[in-house]
């Protein structure tokens, strides 16, 4: 193992410059009431409330701006269930391009329509039964596209770190930073961002249970490889760490907890009741672990990336009632 990190502090700060006027520059929310419950301070980076209702808009956006005007013409290829499906969607049509998006069928509809409504055209797979990598891949070879994957790519991890980029500046000094894990690129990103600014900061990744493939291949040493997950939180259902991230995470993450269906639904109506905040399933992993106690010790200030909040209301109903 080399020294040198695939995505550096330097990658962060021009993705940010690179995304600035472009994407939104996030709220952090506070509760006294959350601070009181888990004995600490806590701040709250409000990616749902990102353009398209998620953090994926930083990295799409930041690494298809840095294509050719014939990469561009010819059009993007991705796969996704759902987030960065739309973020690549949005970033090729303010970009003057087009998206072709390989989804799979059970996608939450306000996922979907909010894809196809940013202009994105959208082929369909079974994620228990297809490979959406050989998908995109094989779409994008056939049709000339530029395929930008949803976390293994520098410029798309770089981007994503922003988001811990901007909660640093504004919050100043965090004992902890807790951030959701699917494939790993928002927190390789964060973890990045965040040891290169505090190198003291503890970074924990959180993922649901069933759909612990990050935190296998960190105990492991070696990537490993769990079934797709069946989790409401469907947009951290990965079967894999990606290569690069995991080469980044592997040396900058700390520590990897997981939560039930339960905890992601008791933190939602929580945020909600008391915070006034939507979360998808997905993004609500980190403020999960807290209420739920997964972590061994709470430190003094900590912050929390919520990833995102697209969920339709009718889901949100349900799954806040049951």
């Amino acid at each position: 193992m080399t020294n040198a990190l695939p995505v550096t502090l330097d990658d962060v700060h021009d993705a940010a410059a690179r995304l600035k006027g472009v994407a939104h520059r996030t709220p952090v929310l506070r509760s006294r009431t959350l601070d009181a419950l888990v004995g600490a301070e806590v701040f709250v980076k409000c990616e749902n409330f990102q353009r398209i209702g998620a953090f994926k808009f930083r990295g799409a956006y930041n690494a298809i701006s840095r294509l050719s005007p014939a990469q561009l013409a010819r059009g993007i290829a991705a796969y996704s269930s759902g987030n960065h499906a739309q973020a690549v969607a949005l970033a090729a049509r303010e970009l003057g391009s087009s998206a072709v998006i390989v989804m799979p069928e059970d996608t939450p509809r306000i996922k979907r329509e909010a894809t196809a409504g940013y202009g994105a055209e959208i082929v369909t797979y079974d994620r228990y039964t297809g490979d959406r990598v050989a998908i995109g891949e094989a779409l994008a070879a056939e049709r000339g596209l530029t395929l930008i994957p949803p976390y293994d790519h520098p410029h798309v991890i770089a981007g994503q770190g922003t988001a811990a980029l901007e909660l640093i500046e504004e919050v100043g000094e965090l004992d902890t930073l807790m951030v959701p894990v699917g494939g790993g690129g928002l927190i390789a990103g964060s973890a990045t961002a965040a040891k290169g600014l505090l190198p003291g900061v503890t970074v924990v990744g959180v993922e649901p249970e069933g759909g612990d493939d990050t935190k296998r291949s960190l105990a492991a040493g070696e990537r490993v490889s769990v079934p797709v997950s069946r989790t409401i939180a469907d947009g951290l259902a990965a079967e894999i760490p990606g290569e690069l991230t995991f080469s980044i995470n592997r040396r900058l993450v700390d520590d990897v907890v997981v939560v039930s269906d339960a905890d992601i639904v008791a933190a939602m109506r929580w945020a909600f009741e008391r915070m006034k905040v939507v979360m998808e399933p997905s993004g609500a992993v980190p403020l999960a672990a807290l209420l739920a106690g997964r972590l061994p010790d709470v430190p003094r200030r900590m912050g929390l990336i919520i990833s995102g909040g697209n969920i339709d209301v009718r889901r949100f109903a349900e799954l806040c009632a049951s």
